[in-house]
């Protein structure tokens, strides 16, 4: 009987040639392109990132990052997939721009246009430096490349008909109210960022990584995703073509803020991992200064941050608007009547606890005194409420408004708004815990 082979029957050079055929193909068709004729389509980035993906598993599980004859290949490899998943998600947007129903994006699609220009020219610089150095470590490259045909656009000419009738779906109020909530709650939490302008290249080199990295981006890109997949999920299965115009509007914002994190996500990784700092051996420094002659580092961080991260802080702001009149046509509505704080009044630390419920669930509340209405999410509305209630001798007062924060008011009232009669700070009950 024979033996069944094993995976040490083929010498690792043999090996290397099988697993490196596509992607060496894709860099031959790459390489033969004129300097202004990048034929780059989402069929072509993602046979790159499937091939690379495999590769860099091949390298590394045989000790390339080890080894110094063959780390500076393996880096390409590695530089090489990340540039392909940055630049499929980036085209995405440019594919997907006419159904992301956003206001104002002549300059967006300018810049947008810039960065896949820089993208693509660095994958293009990068593809014969691949090829010479799979042929120094004596790599077979195939006779051929792919052709354009192997690649075509994602889109054509047509459009299906859309027939499958989505009216009926049962939106639930109670999912459509989530998903605003947790689009502005993580709104608020990107805005501290500091995306509000573009950043000179010695600011950015002083931010990333310190202030803002891999880590903290893709931790921001899985709530948005996860806010996309609630969406539709709950809410609309039917894509873009449906009467539930700012349903889809709001999808548009937090999609196109889905696909530039996915962007800047990798391209972070690969300025930290592959460009940035690259370690204090000799083999590290020359081949990250390899790498650098061939994707500009300064470059990367300016679209990086200048471009991905400032237009996601952008549109995640422009939806702010949107996701508030969703959420306010959405809620359950309800008052209640509560007591005022103890002996003090509505000054600061009560008014701000209660901005603080009314920002956090997000809905609507007005605190009534009389026939005045006051921003309950505003701690200067609620401030000049108190001078009222002072002057007029009032002892209670009716918030009306969403009744998810108005449960939390009332309960804050019930510990005197967190306070003891002499102003100073008391424990919050556990509901109240997002609060501290």
């Amino acid at each position: 009987m024979n033996e069944q082979p094993t995976y040490c029957d083929n010498s690792f050079i043999e090996k290397a040639k099988v697993f490196s055929q596509d992607f060496h193909k894709c860099c031959l068709y790459i390489a033969g392109f004129a300097p202004n004729q990048y034929h780059f389509t989402k069929m072509l980035y993602s046979r790159l990132t499937a091939s690379t993906k495999l590769l860099e598993d091949f390298l590394d599980f045989h000790g390339a990052k080890n080894n110094t004859n063959w780390f500076y290949y393996r880096e390409l490899i590695a530089a090489a997939m990340h540039l392909s998943i940055g630049c499929y998600s980036q085209k995405h947007i440019t594919t997907r721009m006419p159904f992301y129903g956003l206001d104002n994006t002549d300059e967006f699609e300018k810049q947008g246009d810039a960065t896949l220009e820089f993208l693509n020219a660095a994958m293009w610089k990068m593809a014969p430096v691949i090829l010479d150095e799979a042929r120094r470590l004596h790599i077979p490259i195939p006779v051929k490349g792919f052709e354009s045909t192997d690649f075509p656009a994602v889109t054509s000419c047509e459009m299906l008909e859309s027939d499958i009738d989505d009216k009926d779906k049962d939106q639930q109020k109670q999912h459509i109210v989530k998903i605003a909530s947790e689009f502005l709650t993580i709104a608020g939490n990107f805005d501290q960022l500091g995306f509000y302008e573009p950043y000179e290249i010695q600011e950015l080199r002083t931010i990333v990584p310190s202030k803002i990295n891999e880590v903290e981006i893709r931790r921001f890109e899985m709530l948005v995703h996860n806010l996309q997949s609630s969406f539709d999920t709950y809410v609309i299965h039917g894509g873009h073509r449906t009467e539930k115009r700012k349903l889809i509007d709001l999808r548009g914002h937090f999609s196109v803020v889905f696909h530039l994190l996915q962007m800047t996500g990798r391209l972070l990784h690969l300025y930290e991992r592959h460009l940035h700092e690259a370690g204090y051996k000799n083999t590290y420094k020359q081949v990250q200064e390899q790498l650098a002659a061939l994707i500009n580092p300064e470059v990367l961080l300016d679209r990086t941050i200048n471009y991905g991260l400032y237009y996601a802080c952008h549109f995640l702001n422009s939806g702010k608007k949107l996701a508030r009149d969703i959420l306010n046509e959405n809620i359950e509505r309800s008052s209640i009547k509560v007591g005022i704080p103890v002996a003090l009044g509505f000054h600061s630390r009560p008014s701000l606890l209660v901005a603080k419920i009314v920002q956090y669930y997000g809905g609507q509340v007005e605190l009534c005194v009389g026939q005045d209405r006051f921003d309950a999410s505003s701690v200067l509305d609620i401030q000049w409420a108190g001078g009222k209630i002072h002057k007029e001798n009032i002892t209670e007062v009716i918030f009306e408004g969403d009744t998810r924060a108005l449960a939390d008011i009332e309960i804050l009232a019930g510990v005197n708004y967190g306070e003891d009669t002499m102003g100073k700070g008391v424990a919050l009950p556990k509901e109240l815990s997002y609060l501290r």
